[in-house]
């Protein structure tokens, strides 16, 4: 038989610092009102970096409270896939070598992913690809941190998609035949025609930070081509989201309308209500993220965090992660909570 891989538990690190959606319509120079704000981006609140808060740290406080969720014990990891961001303590560090280093996982072996936001899902679908690939890959942990809304300029209108910018840890332990919460079908989709579309512009070989940028380089993540991406956004994205979706239900055969929870990341509400009318769920099937805002790649650990907590996922929950990031990515799959009947 086909080895199955389930989802053993999951670890997440929040910081205490809060920008509430006040603070964010004053940092707009009250172009967007606090109202606004809360109604049109969802954004109650958010979390935002404190003291000691870099997004390798916050990899290793999720990847600290996922063991201890789980009781698995460190030894036993045979990989590490690090879904952290770039903007990290040091460059060209390799994020999920040193998370392995943090916890004690001297066992494994890492590597970082990069997809922006789509990075959980993705990493979800490799490393069930590799244990199912290579007997010596039996226990996973999937790992990261968020803080890219460090580079957001407030004032800058075309960026009020990224206003919700947060920060956060997410960590998911999956293991080779854990009979429970399996990860079925995954499918994944991107367009190179808006790989450029968003980005810091400072930093990187062809603009370099310099003594004349300084200021202006650390909050410089903007969108270069706003009505291409705009527009070509509006012509696929949504065809392309529930393609992903489609997809992931039909790899894993199992019906769409068996879907009973969406762990989804945030984005403005109105968004958040569309898709749900589109899969036929309620509010009920998900977790609208507004005092959490948006940490890239983590929201989906998140909401199945939470969703665990509310009692929102049982036993028999058939649940699909779905996310979109810059580039641009698409993604989804889908999970059968609960014990596997062989």
């Amino acid at each position: 038989m086909k080895p199955t891989v389930g989802i053993v538990g999951t670890g997440i690190y929040i910081p205490e610092p809060r920008m509430t959606a006040k603070e964010i319509s004053e940092a707009t120079n009250g172009v967007w009102t606090e109202e606004a704000v809360i109604q049109k981006l969802g954004i109650t609140e958010k979390p935002i970096p404190g003291p000691g808060d870099g997004t390798q740290e916050m990899g290793v406080k999720a990847a600290i409270d996922a063991l201890k969720n789980t009781g698995v014990n460190p030894l036993d990891i045979d990989l590490i896939l690090g879904i952290g961001e770039e903007w990290k303590e040091y460059p060209l560090t390799t994020s999920a070598i040193y998370i392995q280093e943090k916890i004690g996982a001297t066992n494994a072996w890492a590597f970082d992913l990069q997809q922006r936001c789509c990075t959980c899902v993705a990493a979800m679908k490799i490393a069930k690809d590799m244990m199912i690939a290579d007997d010596d890959v039996q226990t996973v942990m999937i790992v990261g941190g968020y803080r890219n809304g460090d580079f957001v300029d407030y004032t800058d209108r075309a960026m009020s998609m990224m206003y919700n910018l947060s920060a956060g840890g997410g960590a998911i332990i999956l293991q080779k035949n854990y009979n429970s919460n399996l990860l079925l079908g995954s499918h994944i989709m991107t367009d190179g025609s808006l790989a450029r579309d968003v980005g810091v512009e400072f930093g990187g070989t062809e603009k370099p930070i310099t003594q004349d940028n300084l200021d202006e380089a650390y909050k410089s993540l903007r969108i270069f081509d706003e009505a291409h991406m705009k527009g070509r956004l509006n012509e696929v994205s949504m065809d392309n989201w529930m393609e992903c979706i489609n997809k992931a239900f039909e790899k894993s055969n199992i019906a769409k309308e068996e879907l009973g929870y969406l762990a989804v990341l945030h984005f403005k509400y109105s968004m958040h209500k569309y898709m749900l009318d589109l899969l036929g769920l309620n509010e009920d099937q998900s977790i609208y993220l507004t005092n959490y805002g948006h940490m890239g790649q983590i929201d989906q650990i998140l909401s199945i965090h939470l969703a665990l907590q509310e009692d929102k996922i049982k036993d028999g929950t058939v649940v699909s992660m779905i996310a979109a990031g810059i580039g641009y990515a698409w993604a989804a799959n889908v999970i059968k909570w609960g014990v596997h009947e062989q």
